[in-house]
């Protein structure tokens, strides 16, 4: 019971000091969503870029994938012989290993004739690296001369390509090259490109007619059954020439997200305003408390009169701060359920917002109006019960 009562007072204290001025109260809430919406956002943005720069590695169908060591990205990548990639046939754990290429191209908007980049995969239609049932469907539709597969989750400036399909309007350009869209299928746009297409690698080399058939952009490689990928790794490594990764499936993963995280400037800027949000609401917070504090320092200073230790005060503090939290967090949360929403129907990216996601962003804000309460209790200080008289 005593617990209880160690905090029931001081947090009845608290309360009533904040509905008593309720334009207040609604001026630090106000502040509370608004680094709250704030750090949810720069949270939702950064997901959403972690998930779309992975979309393309999840869908690779392989066990170890090789990549030049000068390779920044998927979508930057510098090129490698085909050669190097055939050596990993040697190892008798590989059953297979086949080249995918990639390219930045502008895509022709059926309709409107206007131009958007988007990115180009060019692999093997024998092969199966891709985990896209779609693709593995229309394999037979690839290996013809001049036909592609359109991402459908490409962002609709491209046009809406399943109704001009259906409408056998089909044909268009990429890279000023005439090609035949004969299917779709779902990958998802990024930050670096906002569309994808698949096609063939003999025709990814019409398309981009200066490629060399032996300059890859990545080699995916298949093991037996049993194989260890670790093992294989390690092995292949010491066959293989210093200039190039092999990567684990999930080390790809891995390596594509360390990217816009650490390297890519707009991961810091994601960072940055997640810190921004935690400190503009902080500011706030202390103002309203400090304020709140100075204005009633007779009364505390006549608390302290009747006998209340500091500890007490302390705790009406951080009750304040508490509250604060919990009020400004509610809204922030349902606000910024419609804020996701809305960012992806427009992003056509995928924002989602977890229990763990909301968990981190309450325990944000918690620490922030507490350290907002710690900085404001040095006004307390200065309720003294002799400057009363």
């Amino acid at each position: 019971m005593k617990p209880i009562i160690w905090f029931y007072f001081p947090a009845r204290l608290a309360w009533r000091q904040l509905v008593f001025d309720r334009t207040k109260l609604v001026a630090a809430i106000c502040g509370v969503l608004f680094a709250c919406v704030l750090v949810f956002m720069q949270l939702g943005f950064r997901d959403a870029l972690y998930a779309s720069a992975a979309s393309a590695p999840v869908k690779l169908n392989g066990d170890l994938f090789l990549m030049h060591k000068q390779s920044e990205a998927l979508w930057r990548p510098v090129r490698f012989k085909r050669s190097e990639l055939m050596r990993v046939l040697g190892n008798s754990a590989v059953a297979e290993a086949y080249p995918l290429y990639l390219g930045l191209a502008p895509f022709k908007n059926i309709q409107t004739r206007t131009k958007r980049t988007l990115m180009v995969y060019g692999f093997d239609p024998d092969s199966q690296i891709f985990k896209i049932d779609a693709i593995d469907d229309k394999r037979a539709e690839l290996r013809l001369k001049d036909t592609v597969l359109f991402d459908e989750y490409s962002r609709p400036e491209f046009g809406p390509m399943r109704q001009l399909l259906a409408a056998d309007q089909n044909v268009t350009e990429i890279n000023d090259y005439k090609v035949t869209v004969v299917g779709l299928f779902r990958l998802g746009v990024s930050f670096a490109a906002d569309g994808n297409v698949v096609t063939s690698d003999l025709n990814f080399m019409r398309i981009f007619s200066r490629r060399n058939h032996e300059d890859i952009d990545l080699g995916v490689i298949k093991l037996h059954p049993g194989a260890s990928a670790t093992q294989v790794q390690a092995a292949l490594r010491s066959q293989l020439n210093e200039f190039v990764n092999i990567f684990t499936y999930e080390e790809l993963l891995s390596y594509e997200k360390d990217y816009w995280a650490n390297t890519a400037p707009i991961g810091f800027i994601f960072g940055f305003g997640t810190v921004m949000g935690w400190v503009v609401g902080l500011v706030i917070v202390y103002q309203i408390l400090f304020t709140d504090i100075a204005n009633h320092r007779n009364e505390f200073a006549t608390l302290k009169a009747m006998g209340y230790e500091q500890g007490y005060f302390v705790r009406v503090v951080f009750a304040s701060a508490f509250f604060l939290a919990v009020l400004g967090f509610i809204p922030g949360y349902l606000l910024s359920l419609g804020l996701y929403h809305m960012a992806e129907s427009k992003m056509y990216m995928p924002m989602p917002l977890p229990f763990g996601k909301v968990t981190t962003v309450f325990m944000f804000m918690l620490s922030m109006c507490f350290m907002a309460g710690l900085l404001a209790i040095r006004k307390l200080k200065d309720a003294n019960p002799a400057d009363m008289f």
